[in-house]
């Protein structure tokens, strides 16, 4: 599977499967602010995902490395 179409997968379609795709899942006004931010390219290599140096819960700062 490509890279981008499983990060897809693993948030907006994920969402809209549970019924919740008007709520979470996109960066978009009036949905929960629930961010990661990873350290490398998750496109150009996967494990950058296991590199977790900001999340965002809620709107508020959770970690931020």
């Amino acid at each position: 599977m490509p890279t981008m179409r499983a990060l897809v997968g693993a948030q907006s379609l994920t969402a809209e499967s549970l019924g919740l795709g008007n709520r979470i899942g996109s960066i978009a006004p009036g949905f929960d602010a629930d961010i990661i931010a990873v350290d490398g390219d998750p496109l150009a290599d996967i494990t950058a995902t296991q590199r977790v140096v900001f999340v965002m819960k809620g709107g508020l700062v959770v970690r931020n490395r």
